[in-house]
Protein backbone atom coordinates (compact mmCIF):
# COMPACT_ATOMS: atom_id res chain seq x y z
CA UNK A 1 0.00 0.00 0.00
CA UNK A 2 1.95 3.76 -1.08
CA UNK A 3 1.95 6.29 1.45
CA UNK A 4 -0.65 8.08 0.19
CA UNK A 5 -3.76 5.87 0.80
CA UNK A 6 -2.51 4.55 4.22
CA UNK A 7 -4.78 6.29 6.81
CA UNK A 8 -3.50 9.65 7.65
CA UNK A 9 -3.78 10.48 11.52
CA UNK A 10 -3.18 14.07 12.44
CA UNK A 11 -2.29 15.25 15.83
CA UNK A 12 -3.15 18.83 17.14
CA UNK A 13 -0.80 19.43 19.35
CA UNK A 14 2.96 18.57 20.56
CA UNK A 15 2.67 18.94 24.26
CA UNK A 16 2.78 15.87 26.59
CA UNK A 17 -0.79 14.72 24.88
CA UNK A 18 0.56 14.35 21.17
CA UNK A 19 4.15 13.95 21.65
CA UNK A 20 2.99 10.40 23.89
CA UNK A 21 0.40 9.74 21.58
CA UNK A 22 2.37 10.04 18.46
CA UNK A 23 5.41 7.42 20.45
CA UNK A 24 3.09 5.45 21.41
CA UNK A 25 1.45 4.71 18.06
CA UNK A 26 5.15 4.92 16.39
CA UNK A 27 5.71 2.07 18.27
CA UNK A 28 2.74 -0.43 18.46
CA UNK A 29 1.67 0.59 14.26
CA UNK A 30 3.55 -1.52 11.82
CA UNK A 31 5.59 -0.29 9.05
CA UNK A 32 3.30 1.39 6.07
CA UNK A 33 -0.11 0.76 8.69
CA UNK A 34 -0.33 4.46 8.87
CA UNK A 35 1.16 8.21 8.89
CA UNK A 36 1.52 9.99 11.62
CA UNK A 37 2.02 13.89 11.18
CA UNK A 38 1.70 16.39 14.70
CA UNK A 39 1.77 19.92 14.33
CA UNK A 40 2.54 22.40 17.04
CA UNK A 41 3.82 26.31 17.11
CA UNK A 42 7.12 24.52 18.85
CA UNK A 43 9.54 21.96 17.83
CA UNK A 44 9.69 20.74 21.34
CA UNK A 45 7.66 20.00 24.42
CA UNK A 46 7.93 21.57 27.16
CA UNK A 47 7.59 19.50 30.32
CA UNK A 48 5.51 22.52 32.52
CA UNK A 49 6.29 20.90 36.38
CA UNK A 50 9.82 21.58 36.30
CA UNK A 51 9.40 25.27 34.55
CA UNK A 52 9.68 26.93 38.14
CA UNK A 53 13.07 25.08 38.90
CA UNK A 54 14.31 25.83 35.12
CA UNK A 55 13.30 29.92 36.28
CA UNK A 56 14.76 29.80 39.34
CA UNK A 57 18.26 28.14 38.01
CA UNK A 58 17.99 25.17 39.57
CA UNK A 59 17.43 22.92 36.28
CA UNK A 60 18.76 23.97 32.25
CA UNK A 61 16.04 25.37 30.28
CA UNK A 62 16.65 23.30 27.41
CA UNK A 63 16.16 19.73 29.63
CA UNK A 64 12.77 20.69 30.64
CA UNK A 65 11.64 20.08 26.99
CA UNK A 66 12.13 17.30 24.53
CA UNK A 67 12.63 17.82 20.62
CA UNK A 68 9.72 16.60 18.56
CA UNK A 69 11.85 15.43 16.13
CA UNK A 70 14.26 13.97 18.09
CA UNK A 71 11.92 11.68 19.31
CA UNK A 72 8.98 11.17 16.68
CA UNK A 73 11.46 9.84 14.27
CA UNK A 74 8.63 7.98 12.25
CA UNK A 75 6.22 10.90 12.35
CA UNK A 76 6.16 14.08 10.55
CA UNK A 77 6.68 17.20 12.28
CA UNK A 78 4.82 20.24 11.28
CA UNK A 79 6.35 23.59 13.44
CA UNK A 80 3.03 25.90 12.63
CA UNK A 81 -0.05 27.24 14.18
CA UNK A 82 -3.64 25.65 14.26
CA UNK A 83 -5.97 28.70 12.96
CA UNK A 84 -8.99 26.34 11.74
CA UNK A 85 -10.73 22.92 12.35
CA UNK A 86 -13.17 21.69 9.82
CA UNK A 87 -13.53 18.18 10.58
CA UNK A 88 -16.58 17.76 8.11
CA UNK A 89 -13.91 18.22 5.39
CA UNK A 90 -11.54 16.26 7.17
CA UNK A 91 -8.98 19.51 6.89
CA UNK A 92 -6.98 22.00 8.82
CA UNK A 93 -5.32 25.07 8.51
CA UNK A 94 -2.04 25.73 9.21
CA UNK A 95 -0.21 28.66 9.93
CA UNK A 96 3.61 28.28 9.38
CA UNK A 97 6.68 30.44 10.90
CA UNK A 98 7.07 31.61 7.75
CA UNK A 99 4.78 31.71 4.29
CA UNK A 100 1.27 31.72 3.28
CA UNK A 101 -1.01 29.42 5.23
CA UNK A 102 -2.45 26.19 3.86
CA UNK A 103 -4.65 23.37 4.51
CA UNK A 104 -3.96 19.76 5.21
CA UNK A 105 -6.39 16.58 5.02
CA UNK A 106 -6.45 13.96 7.49
CA UNK A 107 -8.30 10.61 7.60
CA UNK A 108 -8.41 10.34 12.00
CA UNK A 109 -7.52 13.80 14.20
CA UNK A 110 -6.28 13.58 17.23
CA UNK A 111 -7.19 17.05 19.07
CA UNK A 112 -4.49 17.37 21.55
CA UNK A 113 -4.13 21.22 21.61
CA UNK A 114 -3.90 21.79 25.23
CA UNK A 115 -4.85 25.17 27.14
CA UNK A 116 -3.86 29.11 27.38
CA UNK A 117 -3.60 31.07 29.90
CA UNK A 118 -7.21 32.46 31.01
CA UNK A 119 -6.91 36.28 31.53
CA UNK A 120 -9.14 38.80 32.12
CA UNK A 121 -9.95 42.47 30.61
CA UNK A 122 -7.93 44.33 32.91
CA UNK A 123 -6.61 47.65 32.12
CA UNK A 124 -2.69 47.22 31.77
CA UNK A 125 -2.22 43.31 32.03
CA UNK A 126 -1.85 42.35 28.32
CA UNK A 127 0.86 45.49 28.30
CA UNK A 128 2.30 44.71 31.67
CA UNK A 129 1.82 40.91 32.37
CA UNK A 130 3.85 37.89 32.16
CA UNK A 131 2.93 34.57 31.59
CA UNK A 132 4.29 31.55 33.20
CA UNK A 133 3.21 28.43 30.63
CA UNK A 134 6.28 28.32 28.46
CA UNK A 135 9.78 27.89 29.07
CA UNK A 136 10.81 30.74 27.13
CA UNK A 137 8.06 32.47 29.64
CA UNK A 138 10.20 30.53 32.65
CA UNK A 139 13.59 31.97 31.05
CA UNK A 140 12.70 35.54 30.42
CA UNK A 141 11.41 36.17 33.85
CA UNK A 142 14.20 34.61 35.64
CA UNK A 143 16.25 37.44 33.73
CA UNK A 144 13.76 40.00 34.44
CA UNK A 145 13.75 38.95 37.96
CA UNK A 146 17.97 39.29 38.25
CA UNK A 147 17.50 42.50 35.88
CA UNK A 148 15.46 43.46 38.56
CA UNK A 149 18.14 43.30 40.95
CA UNK A 150 21.22 44.72 39.51
CA UNK A 151 18.71 48.25 38.91
CA UNK A 152 17.66 48.32 42.19
CA UNK A 153 21.39 48.14 43.40
CA UNK A 154 22.71 50.37 40.65
CA UNK A 155 20.45 53.45 40.93
CA UNK A 156 19.76 56.33 43.50
CA UNK A 157 16.57 57.04 43.02
CA UNK A 158 14.46 55.10 45.52
CA UNK A 159 11.15 54.91 43.36
CA UNK A 160 13.09 53.09 40.72
CA UNK A 161 14.11 50.97 43.49
CA UNK A 162 11.36 50.04 45.49
CA UNK A 163 9.54 49.98 42.33
CA UNK A 164 11.92 47.45 40.89
CA UNK A 165 12.69 45.37 44.08
CA UNK A 166 8.26 44.52 43.81
CA UNK A 167 7.49 41.32 42.85
CA UNK A 168 3.40 40.74 41.77
CA UNK A 169 1.85 36.83 41.30
CA UNK A 170 -1.90 36.48 40.62
CA UNK A 171 -2.84 33.02 40.84
CA UNK A 172 -2.85 30.54 43.79
CA UNK A 173 -2.26 27.61 41.90
CA UNK A 174 0.36 25.12 41.43
CA UNK A 175 1.99 27.60 38.94
CA UNK A 176 2.06 30.94 40.59
CA UNK A 177 2.74 29.19 44.55
CA UNK A 178 5.60 27.06 42.84
CA UNK A 179 6.77 29.79 40.70
CA UNK A 180 6.92 32.38 43.62
CA UNK A 181 8.30 30.15 46.02
CA UNK A 182 11.31 29.34 43.85
CA UNK A 183 11.68 32.68 42.44
CA UNK A 184 11.88 34.66 45.94
CA UNK A 185 14.30 31.32 47.27
CA UNK A 186 16.34 32.52 44.49
CA UNK A 187 16.73 36.02 44.73
CA UNK A 188 17.18 35.87 48.22
CA UNK A 189 20.04 33.38 47.39
CA UNK A 190 21.23 36.34 44.78
CA UNK A 191 21.10 39.06 47.75
CA UNK A 192 24.55 38.04 48.87
CA UNK A 193 25.99 39.49 46.31
CA UNK A 194 23.83 42.67 46.38
CA UNK A 195 25.25 44.24 49.63
CA UNK A 196 22.98 47.29 48.92
CA UNK A 197 20.05 45.25 48.67
CA UNK A 198 19.08 44.54 52.86
CA UNK A 199 16.86 41.24 53.34
CA UNK A 200 13.34 43.19 54.18
CA UNK A 201 14.16 45.27 50.61
CA UNK A 202 12.42 43.12 48.41
CA UNK A 203 8.28 42.73 48.57
CA UNK A 204 6.82 39.40 47.21
CA UNK A 205 3.12 39.62 47.06
CA UNK A 206 0.95 36.85 46.32
CA UNK A 207 -2.71 37.39 44.94
CA UNK A 208 -5.69 35.13 45.12
CA UNK A 209 -9.47 35.63 44.31
CA UNK A 210 -10.20 32.73 46.18
CA UNK A 211 -9.98 32.48 50.15
CA UNK A 212 -7.07 29.80 50.04
CA UNK A 213 -3.66 28.78 47.79
CA UNK A 214 -3.04 25.62 46.43
CA UNK A 215 -6.33 23.63 46.66
CA UNK A 216 -5.29 20.62 45.06
CA UNK A 217 -3.32 19.77 48.34
CA UNK A 218 -6.22 20.10 50.39
CA UNK A 219 -7.15 22.58 53.36
CA UNK A 220 -4.46 21.83 55.95
CA UNK A 221 -1.89 21.96 53.46
CA UNK A 222 -2.66 24.97 51.85
CA UNK A 223 -3.29 26.67 55.14
CA UNK A 224 0.37 25.63 56.22
CA UNK A 225 1.79 26.96 52.35
CA UNK A 226 0.34 30.35 53.58
CA UNK A 227 1.99 30.18 57.15
CA UNK A 228 5.01 29.01 55.33
CA UNK A 229 5.27 31.63 52.56
CA UNK A 230 4.60 34.67 55.36
CA UNK A 231 7.43 33.33 57.73
CA UNK A 232 9.58 34.24 54.45
CA UNK A 233 8.15 37.34 54.37
CA UNK A 234 5.65 37.25 51.73
CA UNK A 235 2.55 38.33 51.14
CA UNK A 236 -0.51 37.04 50.64
CA UNK A 237 -3.37 38.21 49.31
CA UNK A 238 -6.32 35.89 49.84
CA UNK A 239 -9.85 37.36 48.44
CA UNK A 240 -8.24 40.19 46.61
CA UNK A 241 -8.83 40.75 42.61
CA UNK A 242 -6.22 42.74 40.57
CA UNK A 243 -8.29 45.70 39.52
CA UNK A 244 -5.07 47.32 37.17
CA UNK A 245 -1.72 47.60 36.08
CA UNK A 246 -1.85 50.48 33.82
CA UNK A 247 2.26 50.94 33.44
CA UNK A 248 3.05 49.10 36.45
CA UNK A 249 0.67 50.75 39.11
CA UNK A 250 -0.87 48.23 40.53
CA UNK A 251 -4.40 48.01 42.19
CA UNK A 252 -6.06 45.31 44.16
CA UNK A 253 -9.48 45.34 45.10
CA UNK A 254 -7.98 45.93 48.94
CA UNK A 255 -5.40 47.55 50.23
CA UNK A 256 -3.47 50.68 48.89
CA UNK A 257 -2.01 50.92 44.91
CA UNK A 258 1.44 50.34 45.18
CA UNK A 259 4.46 50.24 41.82
CA UNK A 260 5.79 47.47 40.69
CA UNK A 261 7.75 46.31 37.73
CA UNK A 262 6.85 42.70 37.63
CA UNK A 263 3.58 41.25 37.60
CA UNK A 264 3.30 37.25 36.49
CA UNK A 265 -0.36 36.33 35.83
CA UNK A 266 -1.07 32.30 37.00
CA UNK A 267 -4.69 32.83 37.42
CA UNK A 268 -5.53 29.65 35.41
CA UNK A 269 -5.96 28.21 32.03
CA UNK A 270 -8.95 27.58 29.48
CA UNK A 271 -9.49 25.73 26.76
CA UNK A 272 -7.17 26.82 22.83
CA UNK A 273 -9.41 29.07 21.55
CA UNK A 274 -9.72 27.46 18.08
CA UNK A 275 -11.98 24.75 19.30
CA UNK A 276 -14.61 27.47 19.66
CA UNK A 277 -14.28 28.34 15.97
CA UNK A 278 -14.39 24.48 15.15
CA UNK A 279 -17.37 22.25 13.61
CA UNK A 280 -16.13 19.72 16.58
CA UNK A 281 -19.07 19.16 19.96
CA UNK A 282 -17.48 21.48 22.59
CA UNK A 283 -18.77 21.40 26.59
CA UNK A 284 -19.79 25.38 28.06
CA UNK A 285 -15.88 25.61 28.93
CA UNK A 286 -14.88 25.28 25.52
CA UNK A 287 -13.67 21.66 25.53
CA UNK A 288 -14.29 19.04 23.73
CA UNK A 289 -16.67 16.70 24.32
CA UNK A 290 -15.64 13.02 24.52
CA UNK A 291 -16.75 9.66 25.89
CA UNK A 292 -15.00 7.63 28.31
CA UNK A 293 -12.99 5.88 25.31
CA UNK A 294 -11.60 9.44 24.53
CA UNK A 295 -13.07 9.39 21.03
CA UNK A 296 -15.24 12.63 20.19
CA UNK A 297 -18.92 12.52 21.42
CA UNK A 298 -20.55 11.48 18.16
CA UNK A 299 -17.77 11.43 15.60
CA UNK A 300 -15.76 7.35 15.15
CA UNK A 301 -12.35 9.12 13.23
CA UNK A 302 -11.86 12.14 15.78
CA UNK A 303 -10.06 11.82 19.50
CA UNK A 304 -9.30 14.24 22.15
CA UNK A 305 -7.58 14.34 25.55
CA UNK A 306 -5.66 16.47 28.08
CA UNK A 307 -6.19 19.94 29.13
CA UNK A 308 -8.54 20.63 26.01
CA UNK A 309 -10.66 17.13 26.59
CA UNK A 310 -14.50 16.93 28.27
CA UNK A 311 -13.26 13.21 29.51
CA UNK A 312 -15.78 11.34 32.27
CA UNK A 313 -14.15 10.88 35.17
CA UNK A 314 -15.81 7.35 35.82
CA UNK A 315 -14.22 7.03 39.15
CA UNK A 316 -16.42 9.93 40.80
CA UNK A 317 -19.77 9.14 42.15
CA UNK A 318 -21.33 12.08 40.04
CA UNK A 319 -22.35 11.05 36.54
CA UNK A 320 -21.50 14.48 35.18
CA UNK A 321 -18.15 14.74 36.90
CA UNK A 322 -15.26 15.03 34.08
CA UNK A 323 -11.30 14.42 34.23
CA UNK A 324 -9.47 17.72 36.07
CA UNK A 325 -7.15 19.81 33.69
CA UNK A 326 -3.94 18.85 35.32
CA UNK A 327 -0.67 16.95 34.34
CA UNK A 328 -1.31 13.46 35.90
CA UNK A 329 -4.46 12.81 33.72
CA UNK A 330 -2.81 13.71 30.92
CA UNK A 331 0.53 11.66 31.28
CA UNK A 332 -2.14 8.55 31.65
CA UNK A 333 -4.95 9.88 28.96
CA UNK A 334 -1.86 10.23 26.55
CA UNK A 335 -1.01 6.50 26.87
CA UNK A 336 -4.13 5.00 26.64
CA UNK A 337 -4.95 7.16 23.76
CA UNK A 338 -2.63 5.59 22.15
CA UNK A 339 -3.59 2.29 22.57
CA UNK A 340 -7.39 2.97 21.76
CA UNK A 341 -6.39 4.32 18.07
CA UNK A 342 -4.06 1.20 17.37
CA UNK A 343 -6.55 -0.87 18.52
CA UNK A 344 -9.15 0.33 16.59
CA UNK A 345 -7.14 0.38 12.94
CA UNK A 346 -5.83 -3.21 13.91
CA UNK A 347 -10.40 -3.82 14.38
CA UNK A 348 -10.34 -3.99 18.00
CA UNK A 349 -12.08 -1.88 20.79
CA UNK A 350 -10.81 0.95 22.40
CA UNK A 351 -10.98 0.75 26.41
CA UNK A 352 -12.37 3.76 29.08
CA UNK A 353 -10.13 6.04 30.83
CA UNK A 354 -10.06 5.29 34.51
CA UNK A 355 -7.76 6.95 36.97
CA UNK A 356 -8.29 7.68 40.40
CA UNK A 357 -6.96 10.86 41.39
CA UNK A 358 -3.84 10.02 44.08
CA UNK A 359 -3.16 13.57 45.03
CA UNK A 360 -0.61 16.54 44.46
CA UNK A 361 2.69 17.50 44.96
CA UNK A 362 4.32 21.16 45.21
CA UNK A 363 7.37 22.68 45.76
CA UNK A 364 7.95 25.91 47.48
CA UNK A 365 11.78 26.35 47.26
CA UNK A 366 14.97 24.37 47.65
CA UNK A 367 13.89 22.26 50.34
CA UNK A 368 10.46 23.13 51.08
CA UNK A 369 7.30 21.60 50.01
CA UNK A 370 3.40 20.52 50.40
CA UNK A 371 2.29 16.93 49.43
CA UNK A 372 -1.25 15.17 49.89
CA UNK A 373 -0.87 11.88 48.20
CA UNK A 374 -3.00 9.16 49.25
CA UNK A 375 -4.37 10.86 51.76
CA UNK A 376 -1.13 11.23 53.66
CA UNK A 377 0.06 14.51 54.54
CA UNK A 378 3.79 15.73 54.23
CA UNK A 379 5.00 19.36 54.46
CA UNK A 380 8.99 20.37 53.81
CA UNK A 381 11.83 18.25 52.94
CA UNK A 382 10.21 14.84 52.39
CA UNK A 383 7.43 16.81 50.32
CA UNK A 384 10.07 18.48 48.48
CA UNK A 385 11.52 15.04 47.78
CA UNK A 386 8.34 13.99 46.67
CA UNK A 387 8.21 16.36 44.32
CA UNK A 388 11.29 15.84 42.68
CA UNK A 389 11.28 12.18 42.41
CA UNK A 390 7.79 12.28 41.04
CA UNK A 391 8.42 14.45 38.51
CA UNK A 392 11.78 12.86 37.48
CA UNK A 393 9.88 9.47 36.81
CA UNK A 394 7.63 11.47 34.46
CA UNK A 395 10.06 13.08 32.58
CA UNK A 396 9.71 11.87 29.05
CA UNK A 397 13.05 10.23 27.64
CA UNK A 398 16.06 8.85 29.22
CA UNK A 399 18.29 11.67 27.72
CA UNK A 400 16.02 13.99 29.72
CA UNK A 401 15.98 12.41 32.60
CA UNK A 402 19.57 11.73 33.21
CA UNK A 403 20.55 15.80 32.08
CA UNK A 404 18.16 16.85 35.13
CA UNK A 405 19.23 14.44 37.40
CA UNK A 406 22.93 15.67 36.30
CA UNK A 407 21.57 19.34 37.26
CA UNK A 408 20.01 18.40 40.62
CA UNK A 409 24.11 16.63 41.25
CA UNK A 410 25.91 20.28 40.43
CA UNK A 411 23.47 21.70 42.17
CA UNK A 412 23.97 20.21 45.53
CA UNK A 413 28.35 20.68 45.10
CA UNK A 414 28.58 24.08 43.81
CA UNK A 415 26.60 27.37 44.62
CA UNK A 416 23.69 28.51 41.97
CA UNK A 417 24.13 30.45 38.82
CA UNK A 418 22.83 34.02 39.13
CA UNK A 419 23.89 35.57 36.53
CA UNK A 420 21.54 37.37 34.17
CA UNK A 421 21.35 37.37 30.61
CA UNK A 422 18.37 39.51 30.26
CA UNK A 423 20.44 41.71 27.38
CA UNK A 424 19.66 38.58 25.39
CA UNK A 425 15.93 39.99 24.18
CA UNK A 426 18.13 43.13 22.39
CA UNK A 427 21.16 40.80 20.32
CA UNK A 428 21.78 43.37 17.98
CA UNK A 429 21.62 46.74 20.48
CA UNK A 430 25.06 46.97 20.88
CA UNK A 431 25.56 46.21 16.76
CA UNK A 432 22.87 48.67 15.98
CA UNK A 433 24.33 51.44 18.26
CA UNK A 434 28.07 50.80 16.70
CA UNK A 435 26.85 50.75 13.04
CA UNK A 436 24.05 53.81 13.40
CA UNK A 437 26.10 56.79 12.13
CA UNK A 438 26.28 59.91 14.63
CA UNK A 439 25.33 63.78 14.06
CA UNK A 440 27.68 65.63 12.45
CA UNK A 441 29.52 67.51 14.93
CA UNK A 442 29.72 71.20 15.10
CA UNK A 443 32.72 71.64 13.23
CA UNK A 444 30.68 70.87 9.88
CA UNK A 445 32.31 66.89 9.63
CA UNK A 446 30.40 64.47 8.08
Amino acid sequence: MTRDRVPHILILGGGYVGMYTALGLQKKLRRGQARITVVDPRSYMTYQPFLPEASAGALEPRHVVVPLRRVLRKCDVITGRITSIAHGDKAVTIEPEAGEPYQLEYDILVVALGSIPRTLPIPGLADNGIGFKQVEEAIALRNHVLDRLDIAASTTDEDVRRRALTFVFVGGGFAGAEALGELENMAQYARRYYPQIGAKDMRWVLVDAADRILPEVGDEMGVYTVEELSKRGIEIRLKTFLESCVDGHVVLSKGKPFDADTIVWTAGVKANPVLADSDLPIDDRGRVSCAATMRVAGLDDAWAAGDNAAVPDLTDDDPDALCAPNAQHAVRQAKLLAKNIAATLNGGQPKEYRHKYVGSVASLGLYKGVAHVYGVKVKGFPAWFMHRTYHMSKMPTFNRKARVLVDWTMALLFRREVVTLGRMRMPREEFRRAATPKRSQRDGSN
